[in-house]
């Protein structure tokens, strides 16, 4: 069941124009070359009021379905509504729509502008709910950071690092031990960024923390000297969108809802 993370004495109705434009200003998705699939910010529009927001990481039928039964009537994920193929609008896709239509349900989406910011962003939440502080830009794509890196005053043992990670995310990590038994220099790029690992040493980290990576980057992990720990990509990525949701929250007092919908990847 999706979990209530805010409340409030009575009804509050904003403006959607108005909770689009504090993330724009937040988060500056003009910086960023994303994927063309992206299609960062507002992805659907509704009638123009919200009185109530779902955050979830992935905009789907089975998502979206549990957002209007949360009551929800603006859904801001991670990835949104075009990241595969979206013609024909039939089957599932046209249900989606009419969905959307009927239940007055907005979308809005920021995928890597919502990765690597240095308070809401993916990265930091992990490394937030880690219990490090003090991060610094890391990975960039494109000339924009993607991600966050966390050097220790004391190094931590791979093993002790992977029960931190389960406990952050609620999935035990994968551990590609490449690299030093003892992490004291750590990068956080969260999602699919297991095939980064040459930039991830060239940027002097002992351990890279992300998602998923491909088969080969056992070796590729080996051959650089570099630990990885690919903690799943949807585990990894649930933590801009609750943030965003909630910077929504203190800023207008509107409630939010967190639609977990894991994909076990």
């Amino acid at each position: 069941m999706p979990r209530n993370t805010s409340s409030s004495a009575a009804p509050v109705s904003v403006a959607l124009a108005d909770l689009v434009a504090h993330a724009e200003a937040l988060l500056r998705p003009d910086r960023f070359k994303d994927y063309p699939g992206a299609v960062n910010g507002l992805q659907f529009e509704n009638r123009g009021r919200v009185l109530r927001i779902a955050a979830a990481v992935d905009g789907t039928l089975a998502v979206a379905r549990k957002a209007v039964d949360a009551g929800a009537n603006l859904l801001v994920v991670h990835h949104g509504l075009f990241w595969g193929p979206t013609t024909p609008w039939a089957g599932r896709r046209a249900e989606l729509l009419r969905l959307l239509v009927e239940h007055d349900l907005a979308v809005y989406s920021q995928h890597l502008p919502l990765d690597g910011h240095p308070v809401l962003g993916n990265a930091a939440g992990l490394a937030r709910a880690m219990g490090w502080g003090g991060w610094k830009p890391f990975l960039r794509h494109e000339g924009m950071p993607v991600g966050v890196r966390v050097d220790l005053a004391r190094p931590i043992a791979r093993e002790s690092l992977a029960t931190m990670l389960a406990k952050a995310t609620g999935v035990p990590p994968r551990i590609l031990p490449g690299g030093p038994v003892e992490c004291r220099r750590i990068g956080i790029c969260t999602g699919g960024a297991g095939s980064e690992i040459p930039k991830a040493r060239a940027e002097g980290v002992d351990t890279l923390v992300t998602g998923e990576g491909p088969h080969w980057t056992y070796a590729m992990a080996e051959d650089f000297g570099i630990n990885a720990f690919h903690a799943g990509h949807y585990a990894t990525e649930t933590f801009g969108v609750k943030a965003l949701a909630a910077a929504w929250s203190r800023r207008f007092g509107v409630p939010w809802v967190f639609i977990d919908h894991p994909t076990g990847l």
